[in-house]
């Protein structure tokens, strides 16, 4: 794609930069609450438990894990299935307003499972589960069977999925809660926050919240980050509000006004992300974070590693060990942080990984004993990979 005379260039450095100021990955946020990242960010990647409260740490200043698990319990963020199909973290706002937006992708994903749902009727489905899971949260297991016993001739997986995306599912507590193991519950998000949710909006708002937590981005950027298609109207509409670059390759990206947009040598301090963090997930063409040497390091399908930062961009992978420093359950706890760069470090970015090493293993992991260890730099990820739970 030819470059464009009037739109300026902004370079893979430059949109790191950018990007990673409005993660709050670049400067640690102070003063921002837990509930106020999680809506600026549009909702965390929580196929696993404990990925949101890793992607906070890694964002703000004075976190503590307790901070998001308070709020889970008090019902001012919960987890349901939004962008992509998977499993994030909203605030109780965007459970009731994002996924109304995000509901045609969700009914157009069952096209996959027609022939499981032969002769299912959707309107009187989304009724039977709807009467289910708010007379009490249930269960996958015993929604799966009830709605088995109705339509005993469809497929049961396929009746649990076309549930889960006609109807906003969330997660109840206690899953989710720090320290707390719970099984996979459901209820609507209207009967768990007790209002209604919102029509469907214009994407309008969406974009510029999008562009304002990731851009500067293109179209297709945001199509990618939301499983939602023909967006390009809603930016034609937004244009004169927005700001338009182009990257190295002459794709035209947007941008909001008074976004920040820092300058391409601004230092980059390492951050510690875990598996299926959105940065890494939410642009079409991902060279922002991910250098191309190193395209599909750290994840694989639905399988992810967790990923290490240096200088802005992916460098490495990580992994977290508990357990006790002698035999049996009693002995004093021990948490090892296991590091595998790519390549080897400077004596300085070596001395950077350690310092937030140290502090992840401090905030995310107390324990009587923490060790960091560097693993020899190798091609290939080690093994014990990050997979998703039950969506």
């Amino acid at each position: 794609m030819a470059l464009k005379a009037d739109h300026p260039v902004l370079g893979t450095r430059a949109l790191n930069r950018a990007t990673l100021e409005r993660q709050f990955l670049l400067r640690r946020a102070v003063g921002v609450s837990a509930k106020d990242a999680v809506g600026h960010l549009l909702g965390l990647q929580a196929q696993n438990v404990k990925p949101p409260y890793f992607q906070l740490a890694a964002r703000l200043a004075d976190f503590a894990p307790g901070d998001l698990s308070d709020l889970m319990a008090s019902r001012e963020v919960a987890r349901l299935v939004t962008m992509r199909s998977t499993i994030h973290t909203h605030t109780a706002d965007d459970c009731l307003t994002l996924r109304p937006l995000l509901q045609d992708a969700r009914e157009k994903e069952l096209r996959v499972f027609r022939a499981g749902l032969a002769g299912v009727d959707l309107d009187r489905l989304t009724a039977f589960s709807r009467d289910l899971v708010e007379e009490r949260p249930r269960p996958v297991k015993e929604l799966r069977e009830a709605l088995a016993a109705r339509w005993p001739d469809a497929d049961p997986f396929a009746l649990t999925v076309a549930a889960r995306g006609l109807l906003p599912l969330v997660q109840t507590t206690p899953r989710g809660l720090w320290g707390r193991a719970g099984q996979v519950t459901l209820t609507t998000a209207e009967k768990w926050f007790g209002r209604p949710s919102a029509p469907a909006p214009a994407p309008d708002d969406t974009v510029l919240r999008y562009l304002g937590a990731f851009g500067p981005a293109s179209v297709k950027d945001m199509q990618v980050w939301s499983g939602l298609t023909r967006l390009r109207d809603a930016f034609e509409r937004l244009r004169p509000r927005l700001l338009v670059f182009q990257d190295e390759n002459g794709v035209e990206l947007f941008d909001v006004p008074d976004a920040p947009r820092p300058d391409e040598d601004t230092p980059a301090p390492p951050r510690f992300l875990p598996e299926f963090d959105n940065l890494l997930l939410s642009h079409a063409d991902r060279s922002r974070v991910i250098p191309p040497a190193y395209k599909g390091r750290a994840s694989y399908g639905n399988t992810a590693h967790r990923a290490l930062l240096v200088d802005g961009f992916l460098a490495g992978i990580w992994r977290l060990d508990e357990g006790t420093a002698g035999t049996g359950r009693k002995g004093p706890t021990r948490t090892t942080l296991t590091v595998q760069l790519f390549a080897p470090p400077t004596r300085e970015h070596r001395a950077a990984v350690t310092e937030e090493a140290e502090r992840l293993l401090t905030t995310m992991a107390p324990a009587d004993t923490h060790d960091i260890r560097f693993a020899e730099f190798a091609d290939a990820p080690p093994p014990s990979p990050q997979s998703p739970t039950s969506r």
